[in-house]
């Protein structure tokens, strides 16, 4: 391990978060030698961030702020590169006072306008009084920050440092807002979920002591947006509240040389580490070509490989397991996971150490009657599904009725998919300024509707897709997420998230219709073929005609956590933003 870099094992016994706030977190964690690393994308590290120097540098931020004229409970918006300045100003706002909210950087595509769109809407809905930006994206914003008389703009270092006037620092307190955490905003505009001190120190105990057991021994790498709960929470927080080191990496980086994630989990003996399932298959595709330099690839520390964010897509992890247990990699590293951001972050983890469990299912009778039946050697189509795991203690997990508010009082039993609800002590308090939405997602008696469909197995949770997502075509029950699959293994030109299924009403009939995204297919036969395998791929498979609509690379929509956002890509198409360059196959008679 590079010597510049902070060690694993720290100087001062380890507490897992039994703390009542996040900044009592940080002064103990201070007291010890371990922090936060940042790396670039040759996984050379740039900059290391003592816990002890974050303290330092957040309590002068702190008193810089207030200096600035904002007031006690004013909103910070951050825009969340993966940057010392970042945490330090997060952590200012804790010992201030403030409430920060951490939003997004530039999508790969969009452009800057829309871009500067978002995060004018995210500093209005959020009420911002002050919007910290990298020194490059200044100029962008600058002509928003005066119209808006932010009290403070632009980096943290240019961030005016006036003399000490004495003044007594007052920390957010255990029920006060600890921090606004944004939405995916995979269907609506993201909105603002309010997360107390308690409930966000409650639910790290949980994921310390309880998700991930963690240990002295323990060291984490990350590559996941700090602007997302399970970038925030997962690997910013939660290892502070435990003084755990992190090694970062920017998601940017990633995506370009993913090799690089694997790369520090290996040098530095990373033993916590998380990823959406996207993540693990860029690593199957790309990784290797980024191998066949430097020293061999040992991953044998790696003892949690969370899978979260998404669906999980087991045959996706078996390829990892099967490309990388060469290099010391073990299948029972796998944790499935689930949770979000109304939740603080965790609900359920799977056990350690036992990999991907699956219940393969009746899919036509989980289609047509909802009821997850095992599947047996009659069953025409199967589904497996992964195992998330049990709750988290002190968290309770419901499945009731897919339809209907308010919720039924009975649950249902288990394999029947339902709503899933979650009630416990790391709830969110609600949605800022929404109390209609506040009202639709929390019950009088403290349950919170996720808006997932899933049912409950042997007590561990199922999760079978989005609510808002479901296609209901002939009375059958049918989730995008399985057409997309389909299509993307049988079609070898079509990557895993290239496509979007969802369905639009038709002369009174529901019209199931795939966005995939053609990438190098120039020469129109090759597009025809392109839309006749896709449509005949979901005719063999689902028994579903549908209409397929190829796109430009990089089109479809996506929230700022990178989930395909299929309500958004629906209303795109209903606003006529998708033509076809080949021929659109309509219904055929049956």
């Amino acid at each position: 391990m590079d010597p510049s870099l902070l060690p694993t094992l720290n100087s001062c016994p380890q507490r897992l978060g039994d703390f009542v706030t996040l900044a009592e977190a940080l002064d103990y964690a201070a007291e010890g030698i371990t922090g936060f690393n940042f790396h670039d994308g040759r996984g050379v590290v740039t900059q290391v961030l003592p816990y002890r120097l974050l303290r330092r540098d957040a309590l002068a931020v702190a008193r810089r702020l207030l200096q600035a004229g904002l007031q006690r409970g004013d909103r910070v918006a951050i825009v969340a590169e993966t940057h010392p300045d970042v945490i330090t100003a997060f952590f200012g706002c804790q010992y201030a006072g403030l409430v920060p909210a951490l939003v997004p950087l530039p999508a790969a595509f969009g452009g800057r306008e829309v871009y500067v769109e978002h995060i004018r809407r995210l500093c209005l809905t959020s009420r911002a009084s002050a919007l910290f930006v990298p020194e490059a994206m200044r100029d962008w914003l600058a002509p928003f920050a005066r119209e808006a008389g932010l009290k403070a703009f632009g980096s943290v270092a240019a961030l005016p440092d006036g003399p000490d006037d004495g003044r007594v620092l007052m920390p957010i307190q255990a029920d006060e807002t600890a921090y606004l955490q944004f939405s995916s905003g995979s269907t609506r505009f993201p909105a603002g979920i309010k997360v107390t001190q308690r409930a966000l120190m409650a639910n790290i105990g949980a994921i310390l002591r309880h998700g991930l057991r963690v240990a002295p021994e323990d060291r984490a790498v990350s590559w996941l947006p700090l602007y997302h709960d399970m970038g925030l929470v997962g690997f910013m927080l939660a290892p502070l509240a435990g003084q755990v080191t992190v090694d970062f990496l920017s998601s940017q980086e990633f995506a370009r040389r993913p090799h690089v994630w694997l790369r520090l989990l290996s040098a530095n003996r990373g033993t916590l580490s998380y990823s959406p399932s996207f993540g693990y298959e860029l690593c199957v595709r790309r990784a290797r070509l980024g191998m066949a330099k430097g020293p061999p690839l040992d991953l044998s520390a790696w003892r949690v490989a969370g899978i979260g964010g998404d669906m999980i897509r087991a045959p996706v992890l078996a390829r990892f397991a099967e490309t990388f247990a060469a290099d010391g990699f073990r299948e029972k590293a796998f944790v499935p996971s689930y949770g979000m951001a109304e939740a603080t972050l965790a609900v359920s983890f799977a056990p350690l150490g036992t990999g991907v469990a699956t219940d393969t299912v009746d899919l036509d009778q989980l289609e047509r009657e909802g009821i997850a039946k095992p599947a047996t050697s009659g069953s025409q189509r199967t589904r497996a599904f992964a195992l998330c795991g049990l709750p988290v203690p002190g968290t309770e997990v419901e499945i009731r009725q897919a339809a209907g508010f308010p919720w039924p009082e009975r649950s249902l039993p288990e394999r029947e998919v339902g709503r899933i609800l979650v009630r416990g002590p790391g709830l969110m308090r609600d949605y800022d300024q929404q109390p209609e939405e506040s009202a639709a997602a929390l019950s009088s008696d403290g349950w919170l509707d996720t808006g997932d469909l899933g049912y409950l197995l042997n007590g561990h949770l199922v999760i079978t897709g989005r609510a808002k997502d479901l296609i209901i075509v002939n009375g059958r029950n049918v989730w995008p997420q399985d057409l997309e699959w389909s299509v993307e293994q049988a079609v070898a030109s079509v990557r895993t998230g290239d496509a979007a299924a969802f369905a639009v009403e038709e002369d009174g009939m529901e019209q199931v219709v795939m966005l995939i995204e053609a990438r190098g297919l120039s020469d129109s036969d090759a597009r025809a073929k392109l839309v006749a395998d896709a449509a005949g791929t979901l005719r063999a498979r689902h028994g579903l005609e549908a209409r397929i609509i190829l796109a430009p690379p990089g089109s479809l929509p996506h929230t700022s956590s990178g989930k395909l956002s299929r309500v958004a890509a629906r209303a795109r198409y209903l606003a006529g933003a998708f033509t076809t360059p080949a021929p659109v196959l309509e219904p055929v008679a049956q």
